[in-house]
């Protein structure tokens, strides 16, 4: 990992914030995108703490120029990109019957979209390097989930992205890994929208019992260096996953009984 460079989406907090660090603590130059200028500046500061290099770039992936941005100006500081980590998302929690359509279409824009602008710029680079890319995806994208419709559609889109991109570059030895982070502990279900597109402030989960960012990041690492597809990291979704395929009658039961006993679940 030595002197490879690094660009990571969504920095400012959650997994992609102890990605950087993980990645920092490899000695790794590290380029911190997120839309909040402030925060990133704060992480900036952690990394350079911990004897890494870093780069802050204020990015909206939902935004095709400020991807390209980031992009171009990661090539003119350092002349190379090792690692596209694609960790930048948003996620909503609303049953289709009451979202409007443009909480669909933001999320869509941010997780999926988001992927596609950043790997398309980043692709020409990745292919002289033979890097990797990274897609921090979730249960969502191998099962939809109840009240996140448009969060597991994106999910699903980023996976079908991503696989293309990965046999579209066999030959060029671009390694594409997806990474199942199972629930996090993060900011991302207090900022998920509600049906009419306003954060929802709170989180359904007992964020406690659940994976901490640090445990993602080290899993991501681990699986860039054995050159990974996919990485499915709790117990729980492997199951799930097989089962789908073999039962998915039951296995949608089950999803529909733990998704109705959230915290003021949309649905019952």
């Amino acid at each position: 990992m030595k002197g490879k460079v690094v660009i990571i989406t969504g920095a400012s907090s959650g997994i992609g914030f102890a990605c950087a660090k993980a990645f920092a603590r490899k000695n790794c130059t590290v380029v911190l995108a997120a839309r909040s200028k402030e925060k990133l500046e704060e992480v900036s500061v952690e990394i350079n703490a911990l004897g890494g290099k870093s780069l802050v770039v204020p990015t909206d992936v939902s935004l095709e120029e400020d991807c390209r941005r980031l992009i171009d100006v990661t090539i003119d500081t350092f002349g190379r990109i090792d690692i596209l980590v694609n960790n930048a998302g948003i996620s909503m929690r609303a049953i289709l019957d009451d979202v409007e359509t443009h909480v669909l279409h933001q999320v869509m824009d941010v997780n999926f979209w988001g992927t596609v602008y950043c790997t398309k710029y980043a692709l020409p680079f990745l292919q002289q390097s033979r890097g990797t890319i990274v897609g921090i995806s979730s249960l969502a994208g191998f099962h939809g989930l109840p009240g996140r419709c448009a969060y597991s559609a994106s999910k699903f889109a980023m996976h079908g992205f991503l696989e293309s991109v990965r046999i579209e570059n066999w030959r060029k030895k671009v390694h594409v890994l997806i990474v199942a982070a199972s629930f996090t502990r993060s900011n991302i279900r207090k900022a998920a929208l509600n049906a009419q597109g306003v954060a929802q402030s709170e989180t359904p989960k007992d964020e406690e019992r659940l994976t901490s960012p640090e445990r993602v990041a080290r899993n991501v690492l681990r699986s860039i260096r054995k050159r990974k597809r996919t990485r499915i990291m709790s117990l729980q979704g492997q199951l799930m996953v097989f089962f789908q395929r073999i039962i998915p009658f039951l296995t949608d039961y089950a999803i529909l009984r733990t998704f109705s006993k959230e915290r003021n679940s949309p649905f019952k």
